[in-house]
């Protein structure tokens, strides 16, 4: 077992993952190994911080080298102990199995814990050649995979091509609103000095989930504009103490903004 990982586990003790994905219907499976494979994976991601977990992960993958649910799962603790180099070998195996299931989940962990948004972009393209018309959303729920890929445009300053994604998917019919999609493209478009169409956006947000950081940026847009803009500023900082602000259990949100910036406005 990795150093990086045993000393992750000591520290968070019976801390329990939540990266892992819906478990597998053994029963559905017909060969008889990767349907006892199956069900020791099952088992092992039920506390896969341990290193029995681990090493069930390997019985597992043993009796069906096919298992790629056992190569993702038996990954997430590397991936959280910021062991990424083991994380990738292994999350490559699960993708290289099996694409279709796990390329969306690889795309996320890219964008979300390495910020690879060049990476999240090939595998999301990628998955869309499965999904042509629903990539899924992300894994902890934040965001649909359309807007995951936006972002990633946005963060490798291709502004016009972000908010053309943002735009084409906030206007489909079946897309389920996010908490944050609306004050993303408000802040591509606000880097683009289109300050109407940020606002816009902005205020779109407020309806849907107003937070600090929202709130915050509106601020900004009234002092470009001269406008009376501290009782914005102050009611950012206001809700951002009361904890409505971007939120991630394991990361920083991408166009996260802190209370020192805010008090520095």
């Amino acid at each position: 077992m990795e150093k990086s990982l045993k000393s992750y586990l000591n520290f968070f003790g019976l801390f329990i993952f939540g990266l892992s994905l819906s478990q597998v219907n053994c029963e559905a499976l017909q060969d008889e190994n990767c349907k006892k494979s199956c069900e020791i994976s099952n088992k092992a991601e039920k506390f896969q911080w341990n290193e029995y977990a681990q090493s069930l992960f390997d019985e597992a993958i043993k009796l069906c080298p096919n298992n790629d649910y056992a190569y993702r799962e038996k990954a997430v603790p590397f991936l959280k102990s910021g062991d990424f180099i083991t994380w990738k070998k292994l999350i490559d195996k699960a993708v290289e199995i099996n694409p279709n299931q796990n390329l969306g989940y690889r795309a996320w962990c890219r964008f979300q814990f390495l910020r690879d948004y060049q990476g999240a972009i090939i595998d999301l393209e990628k998955l869309k050649e499965y999904r042509p018309t629903d990539l899924g959303s992300s894994q902890n729920g934040d965001y649909h995979l359309e807007i995951v890929k936006a972002i990633c445009y946005s963060a490798i300053h291709q502004k016009e091509k972000a908010i053309e994604l943002f735009e084409n998917q906030l206007s489909n019919k079946n897309h389920s609103t996010g908490f944050y999609d609306y004050y993303q493209l408000g802040v591509a478009y606000f880097e683009l000095k289109n300050y109407d169409k940020a606002l816009e956006n902005f205020e779109k947000q407020s309806k849907i989930y107003d937070f600090a950081e929202n709130i915050f940026y509106k601020a900004k847009v009234s002092k470009i504009r001269n406008k009376d803009y501290l009782d914005l500023k102050n009611l950012a900082l206001k809700t951002y103490d009361e904890g409505k602000l971007m939120k991630d259990v394991y990361t920083h949100h991408f166009n996260k903004v802190y209370k020192k910036q805010m008090q520095d406005l």
